[in-house]
């Protein structure tokens, strides 16, 4: 969103759009500080807005001005609307919440694969299964078995031997360590292996037909009452006041600013889109650190997929410091800013509240093409989240997700060295951006 010469931003395509459309005149054309041009919310490369606010010194003459500056604008930027304000306002400022949404299919909720690098580790810690909602409905680990063995048969009935995919699995972890994953989530291209099995079929290909039956699984897979009513009780976790240091990057227990308050996370009903289920997770909060949504988001998946106790994300808020991935920015989308106490308190001086309510119908139609669309097609183009979270299954370097297990977050895995998943290139040009 914010303006970051030379690149090209959201807030540089606006302030451009105005001074065409005559809505900043000439004189202030040259920079955006003399118009006071502020943003609302600072949006990550990579996440999406369906609305955001900017506050400046407009000049609105033409009763079409919306639809002059529109004209200036790329099809995927649009201005809804405008709002007079007193001259303290400050669009940052004055904002009381902020809610984001953040779109994920619903099988990555599935246990990690059994041959995994995650499983062997959770079996080996002797992990037990505490959660209350696990407790009451042991079919949650038996749904997961279930998914799994059903993957098996289907490999076997496709030909592929035991010893084929047990080789290509040891290629796939290869391949996903070196390979990495980028800023999106999705793994990196990788050189070709050349290894082959029974001197006919290279292990990539073997990998390449495992792969078709896992995916294909997957977007077949439809969230069970009972795992979905588990998800919804992790994230409501997160609601109240905490310390959120373990959710961002560069901040310590002791620093005020790790404090934040969110106000409800609620997950909404499955629905199948191009034949994969997707679910809506709806976050809104006070105010956010960076990457403080994706990091919440990954915990709580990874809370539900390995079984480990609810408790643990409670654990987090506390001083001792773990390692948590950051999901894939493709999910999540800025909603829209929350301005209740303004309108509350200067609603009665004739001022015009600032929602986005009037403009729900376009704004819906706008994320249904630009943003939802692009989210399904991507995922089912480029097996973002699978990608993600198998990355973390196979990770075999330092024992940083050892908390997923019976053995809890400790002093001793607090002083592990801090370990990128992913590439944060981007992290060094935009600051707290959720803020």
């Amino acid at each position: 969103m914010q303006l970051n010469p030379p690149h090209k931003t959201i807030e540089g395509e606006l302030f451009d759009a105005f001074v065409k459309a005559g809505a900043v005149s000439k004189d202030n054309a040259d920079d955006p500080k003399k118009s006071s041009l502020i943003r609302a919310a600072r949006t990550d490369k990579g996440v999406h807005a369906g609305g955001n606010v900017v506050s400046l010194k407009l000049i609105v003459e033409d009763s079409d001005i919306v639809e002059k500056i529109n004209s200036h604008l790329p099809d995927q930027i649009r201005m809804w609307g405008y709002s007079r304000t007193n001259k303290a306002f400050e669009c940052r400022k004055m904002c009381t919440s902020r809610v984001y949404e953040y779109m994920i299919p619903s099988y990555v909720f599935l246990p990690p694969k059994p041959t995994s690098h995650l499983a062997e580790m959770l079996r080996s810690a002797k992990q037990e299964v505490r959660s209350i909602a696990e407790e009451e409905s042991p079919s949650l680990k038996e749904e997961g078995e279930k998914f799994w063995e059903s993957v098996s048969n289907q490999l076997t009935e496709a030909g592929i031997s035991t010893e084929s995919i047990n080789k290509s699995y040891e290629l796939e972890q290869e391949q996903l360590l070196s390979g990495g994953l980028d800023s999106a989530g999705k793994q990196k291209e990788v050189k070709e292996e050349d290894a082959t099995t029974n001197g006919s079929e290279t292990y990539n290909n073997v990998l390449k037909r495992i792969k078709e039956v896992e995916n294909r699984s997957r977007r077949a897979y439809r969230i069970s009452s009972e795992r979905l009513e588990l998800a919804r009780k992790v994230f409501k976790v997160y609601e109240g006041h905490h310390n959120f240091h373990n959710f961002t990057i560069g901040k310590a227990f002791k620093d005020p600013s790790s404090q934040r308050y969110m106000k409800t996370l609620d997950i909404s009903d499955p629905k199948i889109i191009n034949g994969t289920e997707w679910l809506s997770i709806k976050i809104h909060g006070q105010s956010f650190m960076l990457h403080q949504i994706r990091k919440m988001v990954a915990m709580a998946v990874l809370i539900v997929r390995t079984g480990c106790p609810i408790s643990r994300i409670s654990e987090a808020f506390e001083q001792n410091k773990i390692n948590i991935p950051k999901a894939p920015s493709l999910g999540l989308l800025l909603e829209h800013p929350v301005y209740d106490s303004y309108n509350q308190r200067l609603g009665n001086f004739g001022y015009e509240p600032i929602s986005f309510d009037k403009y729900a119908e376009e704004i819906d139609a706008f994320k249904m093409k630009y943003i939802y669309d692009k989210i399904y097609s991507e995922e089912a183009k480029e097996n973002v989240f699978t990608g993600f979270f198998n990355f973390i299954d196979c990770f075999r370097g330092e024992p940083i997700f050892e908390y997923l297990t019976v053995k809890g977050i400790t002093a001793k895995a607090s002083e592990a060295k801090d370990i990128k998943i992913g590439n944060d290139d981007e992290d060094e040009l935009e600051g707290d951006i959720e803020g």
